[in-house]
């Protein structure tokens, strides 16, 4: 049987579903980001008490065909996103629809009409995100991580990151520096 979880989006969240289940005596075959595959069925008790011990940790455990939907288009995008070395040629909208087996019209109509926002408007926001990490990293430089997260110029990185963010990405990295010498001086 699967379940899914909303706001499971970390290592310690998965540890923490794993000792949940262990408490209501669940076995599971896999704990990923956003789903869980248990090895029986669960009684409408044990599923209940699931839901609310998760949500004492600020995890949801859904029960309603849209919402996990959406779950699964959203954890495909933090993993294509966050998790990976290099982000898939293909369009977005051909992974996405490949990964979920749906139609992309359909996902990105749920998606929309469920979070007030779309798809691509979700990609890019945690493709900002994932820039800006990488910026703090300081281990790559602006060329490369818009090679790496598949922009087609600097350029259009740039215009992206201060549309989000409102500073452009050498200022960001700017401010970044400057708190690390003001931390110095203390």
């Amino acid at each position: 049987m699967v379940l899914y979880i909303k706001y499971m989006v970390s290592l310690r969240c998965k540890m923490l579903v794993k000792e949940e289940l262990k408490k209501l005596g669940l076995h599971y075959v896999i704990v990923d980001l956003g789903m869980v595959e248990i090895l029986e069925d669960i009684s409408a008790e044990k599923f209940q008490d699931l839901k609310n011990n998760l949500a004492l940790s600020g995890l949801e455990l859904l029960d309603d065909k849209k919402s996990v939907l959406i779950e699964k288009i959203k954890n495909v995008i933090i993993e294509m996103v966050h998790y990976t070395d290099e982000i898939p040629k293909v369009n977005y909208s051909d992974y996405i629809a490949e990964k979920l087996h749906h139609d992309y019209t359909y996902l990105s109509n749920i998606f929309s009409e469920v979070k007030g926002t779309t798809i691509q408007q979700y990609i890019i926001v945690h493709k900002i995100e994932r820039v800006k990490e990488l910026l703090l990293y300081g281990e790559l430089n602006l060329t490369e991580i818009s090679y790496m997260l598949n922009y087609s110029s600097v350029a259009h990185l740039s215009n992206q990151f201060k549309k989000i963010t409102g500073l452009s990405p050498t200022f960001f990295k700017k401010l970044k520096q400057k708190r690390h010498q003001n931390l110095e001086n203390i």
